[in-house]
């Protein structure tokens, strides 16, 4: 029977292999979800991206809108579970001006056993670093910050636009409707 699940494994990775080889001729850079949501953020919000993936606090700077000129970090979560991966410092030259978060669906800290995590865009926040760090202030940064439902709720610009700081465009957001999750396979 392990082989049987083994030799199934195998093909799902061939073909995703081929998928992912196609991903990242088209982004130009390895198909992680990071690289993944840094390419659709530029095409969506107009971001200039850095030649190399490996910018301290930036992935590049917007080009266009309320933020023209500014760094922007963009993360990337499968699920919205109410963290974000913030900078441990707080001086102000380790952060982008910027970050602009997108997330799947919401869940609590669960169990990823017996689960699925598509790449699938259905929630995204724009952060102001500074006045994020004042309000993180006193909690421990890191890689998994946990950021107060109501700050996630206020820094919302899609689906809902509680964040006036980046209005989107009725074209931003058809574009970000490519991403919506799809009914899942009945197994």
């Amino acid at each position: 029977m392990d082989e049987e699940k083994l030799g199934y494994l195998a093909e799902f990775i061939r073909i995703r292999n081929v998928a992912d080889q196609s991903v990242a001729r088209l982004i130009g850079r390895p198909a992680h979800a990071g690289h993944i949501a840094e390419f659709v953020a530029s095409k969506i919000f107009d971001i200039e991206l850095h030649f190399a993936a490996t910018v301290k606090a930036s992935d590049g700077f917007f080009r266009s809108g309320p933020f023209r000129g500014k760094s922007v970090n963009v993360k990337y979560g499968s699920r919205n579970s109410g963290i974000l991966d913030v900078v441990h410092s707080l001086d102000a030259g380790d952060h982008p001006d910027v970050y602009l978060v997108f997330t799947g669906p919401r869940s609590g800290a669960v169990t990823s056993r017996n689960t699925f995590a598509p790449w699938v865009i259905t929630d995204v926040y724009v952060f102001e670093s500074m006045q994020l760090l004042k309000d993180l202030r006193g909690l421990k940064l890191g890689v998994a910050t946990s950021i107060r439902r109501q700050l996630w709720q206020t820094a919302s610009i899609y689906p809902e636009a509680n964040d006036v700081l980046y209005p989107l465009s009725p074209e931003q957001r058809a574009l970000l409707k490519l991403f919506a999750p799809m009914p899942i396979l009945p197994e």
